[in-house]
């Protein structure tokens, strides 16, 4: 009974051992993730030097190493400014940011693990507004993309010194009051109307123009038309004129005569004009021999 009271009491021992040996090693040893560095703590003060992903050993119960998140982080926040103009600006903005290595042993010690509520979104908040006052409300819309790109490099320069980096920076939305939303709309409404009308005009201009060169091209046509028409009269004429000779032109005199004796001779004319017809003649003859007849018997 002793022998194996002892024997049981030995395993006891034994276990106990094992276990506060693991106890020790697994305190002795840390795992850091991917992405993360470890920031070690003894006795509560901070070193300077932080440990890289990996296994890595410390003093058991004396160092603890705390992990600090290296990746890329995003937070979103909505500020109220004011514009240049006096407009209220409600602003939604979305930033993804990251801890450097080197600088997470740092922000642990002077900040702490709340960094982002504790640095980054008051930081935020001022260059919102510091960079919406130097523009008009106008500006913040039609801008945007500059107006995003200086808020992102102030933003940078005030996080910079924490070893905070903003990597990329977005305005998800401006909101103004809604007043000067109707304002903006109706201004809108104006320039599409002036627009509508300006469009309107250039094409009734067009049409116009369009109308006037149809009539010139019609008016040349048709002037094109006459001329070719007098031009082709004018040939012919001119071929009928050389075909022509004076037999024709006796022969066509002869083929249109009627029998009758024109009353007028021509001296340049080759037709008989007013010539009298044979029986005319022949009334003459015999008036003619009447009367030397009546002279005779005298």
């Amino acid at each position: 009974m002793k022998l194996q009271s002892k024997k049981i009491k030995a395993l006891v021992i034994l276990l106990v051992l094992l276990i506060a040996a693991a106890v020790v090693i697994g305190s002795a040893m840390t795992i850091v993730p991917a992405g993360h560095t470890g920031v070690v703590v003894t006795l509560g003060k901070v070193s300077d030097q932080v440990l890289n992903e990996g296994l890595h050993f410390k003093l058991p119960f004396a160092q603890q190493v705390v992990v600090m998140n290296n990746k890329i982080q995003k937070t979103e926040i909505n500020s109220n400014s004011v514009s240049r103009d006096l407009q209220t600006v409600s602003s939604g903005v979305a930033i993804n940011y990251h801890v450097t290595q080197s600088a997470s042993a740092q922000i642990y010690k002077t900040i702490g693990e709340q960094y982002a509520d504790t640095v980054l979104q008051p930081a935020i908040q001022e260059a919102v507004k510091a960079v919406t006052a130097q523009y008009t409300a106008e500006e913040l819309i039609t801008k945007r993309s500059a107006v995003g790109d200086e808020i992102s490099e102030t933003l940078s320069k005030k996080v910079s010194e924490y070893g905070i980096v903003i990597d990329k920076f977005n305005i998800v939305n401006f909101d103004f009051s809604e007043e000067f939303n109707a304002a903006i709309e109706q201004k809108q409404v104006a320039e599409q109307n002036k627009l509508r009308a300006e469009t309107e005009k250039e094409q009734q201009i067009i049409e116009a123009e369009a109308e006037a060169e149809k009539k010139v091209i019609a008016a040349q046509a048709e002037a094109d038309a006459i001329r070719q028409k007098a031009e082709a009269e004018a040939e012919a004429n001119r071929k009928l004129n050389e075909s022509l000779s004076q037999n024709v032109l006796q022969y066509q005199q002869i083929e249109k005569w009627d029998g009758q004796y024109p009353n007028v001779v021509s001296s340049d004319s080759s037709i008989l004009v007013g010539v009298p017809s044979d029986t005319e003649s022949a009334d003459n003859n015999s008036a003619d021999s009447t009367s030397n007849t009546n002279t005779d018997e005298n």
